[in-house]
């Protein structure tokens, strides 16, 4: 018989635990109050394409941090296999020009699965004893914002992680929407879809809409702006 886990939906607010990690103990979301977090976790330590996972995000880490997001990982493993994993990819791992690099975000060791569990991070269709590549983008409030799952054969796209939290950060911001493949320095979508007449009134008296449609207005936003504004955060 399956055992099936819950897992949370976005606009829940992320399950509370505590767990010893790489840096020590952590208690999420409390920890992170005011900053926005990427929660991920990975199927296991010494793997070829988490390995690649890790170095990456441990190469953007500054980049995430400069908007105010800090990165928490997780797999099943216990903290010593984590310590010796990372020790590992700084001391003999060169991936796509990456080389030296070291993991200094946490990296939660959860060997009973019960922060897996919690989060709906075992998927039995593929394994009962890994997590999938999930990835939850949590705000400065605590609330689930976004969730993505890859399967265990498939890496993670990074540039997209980071698009997705420079939208969600804009569309907060400037009570906008951002339309598909949305980029900083892209017009938006002025809501709510209604009229052109109910976007005018949400927005500044200088403010030009492009209306295609009554449900479809759109504005230009400088990326200068966006990064200036979310920079501050």
């Amino acid at each position: 018989m399956e055992e099936n886990f819950s897992m949370p939906r976005i606009g829940d607010e992320a399950p509370e635990f505590s767990a010893v990690t790489t840096q020590g103990t952590i208690n999420f979301p409390k920890d992170y109050e005011g900053k926005w977090v990427i929660f991920f976790s990975h199927p296991a330590d010494f793997t070829p394409v988490c390995t690649s996972e890790f170095m990456t995000f441990a190469s953007m880490e500054n980049q995430f941090k400069e908007v105010n997001c800090d990165l928490v990982g997780l797999s099943v493993d216990g903290l010593y296999s984590h310590i010796a994993w990372l020790r590992s990819i700084k001391e003999k791992i060169e991936y796509k020009g990456m080389k030296d690099v070291e993991v200094k975000f946490p990296l939660i060791e959860d060997i009973t699965m019960e922060v897996s569990k919690k989060y709906g991070m075992i998927m039995s269709g593929e394994s009962n004893t890994k997590a999938v590549r999930a990835v939850f983008f949590v705000d400065p409030k605590g609330i689930i914002r976004t969730i993505i799952y890859y399967p265990l054969s498939i890496g993670r796209n990074f540039d997209e992680l980071y698009r997705v939290l420079i939208a969600l950060q804009t569309a907060d911001a400037f009570e906008v929407a951002c339309p598909a493949d949305w980029r900083p320095g892209d017009d938006v979508i002025v809501p709510p879809a209604g009229s052109c007449g109910v976007a005018k009134e949400r927005m500044d008296d200088d403010s030009e809409l492009d209306c295609k449609d009554w449900y479809f207005c759109t504005k230009k936003l400088d990326k200068d702006l966006v990064f200036k504004t979310v920079l501050k955060k």
